[in-house]
């Protein structure tokens, strides 16, 4: 149960990060930063942040940080797979090759 609460903080904190990708497009694109599209998708990203840090305080009540800090390191190939997909950004195949290091060592980080 502990590594599924893992799993969804690292997922919120992925989709925070998408949507602080989205915020910053528009105002790239010239929106007002306090138009109510951007607030709505800063206030819900921020949220979904806030939310996220609150489920990761109440696992690491009964989980070692020594064992559950290791699955933050899968934001890292959540995100950008994440901007691939929905975008419509590039990655290298050296970004690939460094992502399934990553998740190697995320294996092998929980399983010690």
């Amino acid at each position: 149960m502990n590594t599924a609460l893992i799993l969804v903080s690292v997922a919120m904190i992925c989709a925070g990060q998408l949507l602080f990708k989205l915020v910053g497009q528009k105002l790239a694109a010239g929106a007002p930063a306090l138009s109510m599209q951007v607030l709505a998708m800063m206030t819900l990203a921020m949220g979904i942040y806030g939310t996220a840090t609150l489920l990761w305080v109440y696992v690491l009540k009964s989980v070692p940080l020594t064992k559950a800090y290791p699955f933050m390191a899968l934001s890292f190939v959540a995100v950008p797979a994440l901007s691939v997909l929905f975008l419509s950004e590039r990655v290298t195949p050296q970004y690939v090759i460094g992502a399934a290091l990553i998740v190697c060592g995320v294996i092998l980080a929980v399983r010690a």
